[in-house]
């Protein structure tokens, strides 16, 4: 059985944050998919029933006639007791899909049903007892049958490479929880990430999700920049080769281009990544930080909202991205205000409110935040900053750097 109930009352049961105002309705059909519950009696069984839930959000957003929220928001409600007309009202979707999901013994139950949020129906509900071999199988069924249940027959999207060896899929889940976040979390999955690749060399996923963390720990975390610059770029184009039908291979080379200063090979990536899933809302994110850079920071904001839209419950690194264009706009206030959100006020993305917060005027604020900053970041330098970041705009990166000066941060 789910944790998600149809009940008369709308009130939360969980002591969770009060309800927000409903979000409006998409012109297509839209859809949640709910985190299915782990229905095993081993708790380890928790990251592969989580990575299952995250790859039916992923292949249900392939489909361009379906409006699909993100798994982030989704997972917000986790082990929550919560009406799911609320939830429906708070994602602003009209179907929700709930389960669980059981593996033992080689073995793997699914229980699947899709409701109307709204009018308090269930529209379709099957079970599935299948070998374990067969898992991705299921997926593409439920996948189907969602579709077909919500917007007729469709030509199939291109097939999706999926991996050969089931520990290297359980690695690759695991791995997934942990990037994004932290210096420390970058580390372990990469750890995870090269057992994966050893295992399934093919499992192109892996190999994206090996790049981005490579990326991110030369980028921002004081990681050496060789060779981990050239491995992430080289592991980013082997994802793309292996699997060139997943969006999100495109959008982590994109990026990745993007910072090579490679521009029109990374806005080929980010095309084809939106054509393959325009749902794919870190994708939309990601891709504003590099528009403003370019020097249109209100086409970035744009981006953000759109993600936002897609993923009402996202990651702090959502609220960096909107944060930079409004700091490249001047709209300090709104930057202030962005940059302050829980989650994301003690990530990196305090140096942009310390600069944001310079510009205002607010010097002793700023100079506070970009010590607190340096606390976390010893190793940071304008100068090193400004050196590896791409920037084709470059009275944005003045701006910036005029705003990092003000605050206090080192040359």
């Amino acid at each position: 059985m789910s944790v998600y109930r149809i009940r008369l009352s709308a009130a939360s049961e969980d002591g969770g944050p009060a309800e927000k105002a409903p979000l409006p309705l998409p012109a297509k059909p839209s859809i949640a998919v709910l985190p299915f519950t782990n229905m095993s009696n081993d708790p380890e069984q928790e990251a592969f029933v989580d990575g299952l839930t995250e790859d039916l959000i992923t292949d249900l957003s392939r489909t361009s006639e379906l409006f699909v929220i993100a798994s982030n928001s989704a997972f917000a409600y986790k082990g929550r007791h919560v009406d799911v007309r609320r939830i429906a009202r708070e994602l602003g979707v009209r179907h929700l899909l709930e389960g669980s999901a059981r593996r033992a013994a080689g073995r793997v139950r699914i229980n699947a049903q899709l409701i109307d949020a709204i009018a308090g129906d269930h529209l379709w509900a099957e079970r599935f007892d299948r070998s374990l071999e067969d898992i991705f199988a299921v997926q593409d069924e439920v996948t189907g049958k969602i579709v077909e249940a919500l917007v007729g027959r469709l030509i199939a999207a291109p097939v999706r490479y999926r991996p050969s060896n089931l520990e290297a899929y359980d690695l690759c889940v695991r791995a997934r929880a942990l990037g994004l976040q932290t210096a420390l979390t970058a580390k372990e999955a990469i750890f995870l990430l090269i057992r994966a690749i050893a295992l399934d060399p093919e499992y192109a996923e892996a190999h994206r999700w090996l790049a981005l963390n490579l990326w991110l720990g030369w980028e921002f975390w004081d990681e050496p920049m060789n060779p981990n610059r050239a491995r992430a770029l080289a592991e980013a184009q082997q994802a793309v080769e292996l699997d060139p039908n997943d969006a999100g291979n495109r959008w982590v080379l994109g990026v990745i281009l993007g910072h090579e200063g490679r521009w029109a090979e990374s806005d080929a990536e980010f095309d084809a990544a939106h054509k393959l899933d325009p749902n794919h809302a870190d994708a939309w994110a990601m891709q504003a930080e590099l528009t403003t850079e370019k020097g249109r920071p209100a086409e970035a904001i744009e981006q953000v909202r759109r993600a936002l839209r897609l993923n009402p419950h996202p990651p702090g690194w959502y609220y960096w991205m909107l944060g930079q264009a409004q700091y490249a706009i001047g709209d300090y206030e709104s930057a202030v205000q962005t940059l302050r959100r829980p989650e994301t006020y003690r990530a990196t993305s305090r140096r942009l409110l310390a600069a944001s917060l310079a510009q205002l005027g607010r010097l002793e604020e700023a100079r506070w935040e970009a010590k607190m900053f340096m606390i976390s970041n010893p190793h940071f330098t304008i100068r090193h900053w400004s050196a590896s970041q791409p920037f084709p705009a470059e009275d944005v990166r003045r701006h910036v750097v005029e705003g990092y000066r003000l605050a206090g941060l080192p040359e």
